[in-house]
């Protein structure tokens, strides 16, 4: 039976203030697909989505949902029409129960009060129904990413939803929960669910998308059937270009040990963990999610001050109970976490790519601008940020230039370790490639790197050695000459 047109977005236009967001954008999805939506950074996903989910109202063009024309004008309308949007970000009350979260807003009552057992009894029969192992009397807070993930998806499907759009759902989770996350879209196609799918994980489309419409700069660029075409014809769309070099890495003979820790543990995951770091190489660490890579690089950069063990830089043992003494020992951390973690979502980028170098432009009262906007602009023009000004509020920023500019602050530091913690996750293919570019030019240059990622081909194509972590441990170290994704894994998961 031929799929049937669920949904049509047609000549959508979308401006601000002086900016294009949206220009002739068609998209086209079908009943029982899942189907890709890619382009890098600020290429217009996210707004098309927020049009479709009536947070934003387009300027110009239709929206069809079964053939009918409809007017989506705020998020309650678009519900109506069974369009349901799982942000990356969650928004589930954490300390509310599973069936609370479900019907926030639409509990069944007796009278004037809820009832908590029809509530419950509803919400575990769509788990149920969706294969999911999740009691719908636990407390939000206490469930995996994975498992609140699924809670979004089953509080859509609640109210009947047609259209179904996953931005970044798979991010932050463990390749063992994708496979559970990809197996319940197939249930969901396969009741005549149509899904919108925003990754940059290009490896995704082959396993679980049937049609990919690419945008760039706010414009349809076209719409490809993933079986009949390539990873490189698809990122040829997105950037405007073929890039001729995707990782970029020339390999050298690495210097002298510049960074030792011995016996790391922070007296809850982290157990033991023995490493070394050369001059002018990258130190890959791979492992699942929950190895405790990231608890690891904590503790070297002093955000966990109650760990046990010893730090050696350059042949010297070191005392590191906080950042400011790994920045004084020439370490720097950009976070897994950038939101969280790293940025100042309501300063400019030129208060985010300073706040750590402050002393180099105030001086007492006094407030050196010049030099201030001089050490920005470096490191705009280093990282090849696109910002419209050193002014802009880096939370209107796209993903990819954020993270530019987050490398960009800790490179004023000038530091001798940078420890990158999942770099690339949630930046596009081009920006993907120009980050490292820049590692590639710093560990020439004699700065030693370590990078954790989850992304297998990243980690193996830009890495000189790799330690796998497993449970909390190092498992192991693979040699240039001995890295492959069969021996990660062997390490990672035995």
């Amino acid at each position: 039976m031929e799929k049937n047109v669920l949904l049509q977005m047609k000549d959508i236009h979308k401006t601000f203030p002086g900016v294009y967001a949206l220009k002739d954008i068609n998209l086209e999805v079908r009943a029982g697909e899942v189907h890709a939506l890619l382009g890098e950074n600020g290429a217009g996903k996210s707004t098309l989505i927020k049009v479709l989910g009536g947070i934003y109202q387009a300027d110009q063009g239709e929206i069809f949902i079964d053939g009918n024309k409809v007017d989506i004008s705020d998020v309650r309308d678009a519900q109506q029409q069974g369009i349901s949007i799982i942000h990356q970000e969650l928004v589930l009350v954490p300390y509310m129960t599973v069936a609370e979260n479900i019907y926030l807003g639409r509990e069944p009552k007796n009278g004037l009060f809820v009832n908590h057992r029809k509530m419950e009894e509803d919400a575990q029969k769509l788990l149920d129904a969706y294969q999911m192992e999740i009691d719908a009397a636990m407390v939000v807070a206490n469930l995996t990413t994975a498992q609140q993930q699924m809670v979004e998806i089953v509080k859509a499907i609640s109210f009947d939803s047609k259209i179904l759009v996953m931005d970044e759902p798979t991010s932050s989770i463990s390749d063992k929960e994708v496979e559970f996350l990809f197996n319940t879209m197939r249930i969901l196609t396969e009741k005549g669910v149509g899904i919108i799918y925003i990754s940059h994980k290009m490896s995704e489309l082959d396993q679980i998308c049937d049609r990919v419409t690419v945008l760039r700069d706010g414009k349809y660029v076209g719409t490809e059937v993933v079986k009949e075409t390539t990873k490189e014809k698809l990122i040829s769309m997105m950037v405007g270009r073929e890039l001729q070099k995707y990782y970029t890495r020339d390999f050298q003979n690495a210097g002298e040990v510049v960074l030792k820790c011995e016996k790391i543990s922070d007296g809850k995951l982290v157990k033991d963990a023995t490493f070394e770091i050369r001059k002018g190489e990258i130190v890959g660490f791979s492992g699942l999610v929950g190895s405790g890579r990231s608890e690891l690089m904590k503790c070297v950069f002093g955000l966990n001050q109650n760990f046990t063990g010893d730090i050696t830089i350059n042949e010297k043992k070191v005392k590191i109970k906080s950042p400011i003494d790994a920045i004084k020992n020439g370490i720097a951390l950009v976070p897994e976490d950038r939101k969280k973690e790293g940025l100042y979502k309501v300063q400019s980028v030129k208060y985010n790519s300073t706040i750590e170098v402050l002393d180099e432009f105030i001086k007492g009262i006094i407030v050196n601008y010049s030099k201030e906007e001089a050490i920005t602009q470096k490191y705009i023009d280093m990282m090849s940020t696109k910002t419209p000004s050193q002014d802009q509020i880096i939370g209107n920023l796209s993903g990819g230039n954020q993270q530019k500019v987050m490398i960009g602050r800790w490179l004023a530091t000038t530091p001798k370790i940078l420890i990158l913690d999942e770099p690339t996750r949630g930046v596009d293919v081009g920006a993907k490639s120009e980050i490292y570019a820049r590692m590639n030019e710093l560990v020439k240059k004699g700065v030693s790197i370590i990078m954790i990622s989850s992304e297998l081909p990243e980690i193996i194509n830009m890495s000189d050695r790799i330690y796998v972590m497993n449970s909390g441990r190092i498992a192991g170290c693979l040699q240039r000459d001995g890295i492959s994704q069969e021996h990660i894994m062997q390490l990672a998961a035995s």
